[in-house]
């Protein structure tokens, strides 16, 4: 993790929160030809990123959501609630259809797939830190799509910020016990909402999570 400050107020200050050394690099690359961009820190997970968070020197946070440890769910959930009010760009190799709505609806500033081109990265930052969120042309279709269907969303689009993480952490083989340790919960907190969760969506076990969550493509 890398942090630098005494840059002018002008500049827009971005953390890069991705766990592939070699995207922070090309990120940090291409923001260097932006006269308006300063990368002040990077982090390899969503822990990282809320440590960078803490520190209050960030405009823009551009983060990824497969990361190890802490993932960029979990990670937007805890800087909404200690932040909301700061800009959080998705970057995800995850296609808009799967994430966009839902994380938008979580409080994600943002969400761009990483085989957009550069230049649209660039003018998503320059949106989310004036304080408007950014809305592509393929999640403005999708969201053009559901309303012509009259409105109906996925289950997992109905879960709340902290359903979805839970959502995800249990598809992905975590237990109730070790979850519960990892998010400072309790075991009967983290029960209750796997209850909640397999209400809403119509499951009725982790093993059907998973499966819910690989068709739709949320996780790998």
């Amino acid at each position: 993790m890398m942090a630098t400050e005494g840059h002018p107020s002008t500049m827009i200050r971005i953390a890069i929160v991705d766990d592939h050394p070699l995207v922070r690099a090309g990120l940090r690359q291409f923001f260097a030809d932006q006269a308006d961009f300063t990368v002040v820190a990077e982090a390899a997970n969503g822990r990282e990123a809320l440590e960078i968070v803490r520190q209050g020197q960030v405009d823009v946070v551009l983060m990824d959501i497969a990361m190890p440890g802490q993932s960029g769910v979990d990670a937007l959930a805890a800087i909404q609630a200690r932040v909301p009010s700061l800009p959080v760009l998705i970057l995800s190799g995850f296609p808009e259809e799967h994430y966009a709505t839902t994380l938008l609806r979580q409080g994600a500033a943002g969400y761009l797939n990483k085989d957009c081109d550069p230049e649209e990265i660039v003018k998503a930052i320059r949106t989310v830190a004036k304080g408007r969120k950014y809305i592509s042309a393929a999640v403005a279709e999708g969201l053009a799509a559901g309303l012509q269907r009259g409105g109906e969303r996925p289950a997992h689009e109905l879960l709340s910020k902290r359903e979805l993480q839970v959502f995800l952490r249990l598809a992905g083989g975590e237990t109730v016990g070790h979850l519960a340790e990892s998010l400072s919960l309790s075991v009967k907190t983290i029960s209750t909402h796997r209850t909640r969760v397999m209400e809403k969506m119509g499951l009725t076990s982790n093993s059907d999570l998973t499966h819910y969550a690989l068709r739709h493509g949320l996780i790998l």
